[in-house]
């Protein structure tokens, strides 16, 4: 029963109340602790805030607030940014490994697959995949590339065929590792391209690293009596359209999306395969050879992909050196799938041309800041 105090009653004495009172009196009672019961049955929810994390547990307890399992603090900006850099950095190393693993797919085929056909036929791939990605996000069509960038445009397209021509050359018939790490000589052949041809202002610092480059280059191609390498030519020819291909994106517009160009580019590449490939006797195609270019296709991707997430994420100053580590993966695919072992001078070339690399990196950032 319900015990009241009686009205002017004797202090302490409490009487049994009346059934209705009674009645009343439970069930005000027992709606109070059902709102009690509801209101703390709910997920515990940490205050939320930029850098907090959303905390939620599952112990519900009726009577104490549960203990979140993890404690979350406020992030300041500088955290944040740091968190995005290591993102940032990350991102670009899963980049230049993929990147690297299509090189030495690509490479694996040399002998077997004539290069035309084997860039037709990763283009057939590479073109689905990208097709795909710009239709999900609406620039699929001709459209998306603004009138005034259509020259500059095709000067682009023009400049990376001439790259993936000259480079998979390059790359059937030299070392992946000499091959990838004169193509890390492209910023100094920007830096003297700025100088010689647009009359940028180079000071003695960058052109001295662009000597200093060169040695490397030299170091790593270690021309011979016999004069160059005709595999090493090719990829010194890769390093100058690659010029052009970036100097013609500079040029682009914001309004035309980068995706889109890549779109037009793959396709561009796969139908260059095509022509050629029609003009010669087709190679039959083992199954493992077709799955090989899919898998280099795929890796492709994968790279462009890494490769915009890492403009997204981070500063640029934090994550371009990070770039350099596709010597890194040159050398351990080149050593364990190839059996390439660079010697002494190539590996202090390799240090050369990266270092730099490098510095003019950080003498630009220094101007820009």
């Amino acid at each position: 029963p319900t015990w009241v105090s009686p009205p002017g009653g004797t202090a302490g004495l409490r009487l049994p109340a009346p059934r209705q009172a009674q009645s009343t009196t439970r069930q005000a009672a027992w709606s109070a602790y059902g709102a009690t019961t509801r209101q703390l049955h709910r997920p515990y929810l940490a205050p939320t805030h930029a850098g907090a994390a959303l905390i939620s547990a599952d112990y519900t307890s009726p009577l104490t607030p549960p203990p979140p399992r993890a404690i979350a603090f406020p992030m300041s900006g500088t955290d944040l940014q740091r968190a995005d850099n290591l993102r940032g950095a990350a991102f670009m190393m899963i980049s230049m490994a993929a990147f690297v693993v299509n090189d030495a797919l690509m490479k694996s085929l040399s002998g077997e697959v004539p290069l035309f056909q084997a860039i037709f036929v990763r283009g057939l791939f590479a073109t689905a995949l990208v097709g795909l990605l710009a239709w999900r996000r609406g620039v699929a069509r001709p459209s998306a590339l603004a009138p005034a960038d259509r020259k500059v445009a095709a000067v682009r397209v023009a400049a990376e065929i001439g790259t993936t021509t000259c480079f998979l050359t390059a790359l059937f018939n030299m070392p992946i590792a000499n091959a990838t790490a004169i193509l890390q000589s492209t910023p100094l052949a920007l830096t003297l391209v700025a100088a010689v041809f647009l009359k940028e202002p180079v000071g003695w610092r960058r052109w001295s690293a662009v000597v200093a480059g060169f040695i490397g280059v030299m170091l790593i191609v270690k021309p011979g009596a016999e004069g160059f390498n005709d595999a090493a030519l090719w990829a010194l020819g890769a390093v100058g359209f690659i010029c052009v291909r970036d100097l013609a994106t500079k040029r682009l517009s914001p309004a035309t999306p980068s995706l889109f160009v890549t779109l037009l580019t793959a396709v561009s590449i796969t139908c260059l395969g095509a022509v050629v490939t029609a003009t010669q006797s087709w190679s039959p195609l083992a199954p493992e050879a077709v799955g090989i270019m899919a898998l280099s296709a795929c890796f492709l991707f994968v790279g462009y992909l890494f490769s915009v997430m890492t403009m997204r994420v981070g500063e640029m100053a934090f994550v371009s050196p990070f770039r350099y580590s596709i010597l890194i993966w040159a050398l351990i695919l080149g050593y364990f799938v190839f059996g390439d072992l660079p010697g002494p001078l190539t590996m202090i070339g390799v240090a050369i041309v990266a270092g730099a690399g490098l510095y003019t990196f950080l003498r630009e950032r220094k101007r820009a800041g």
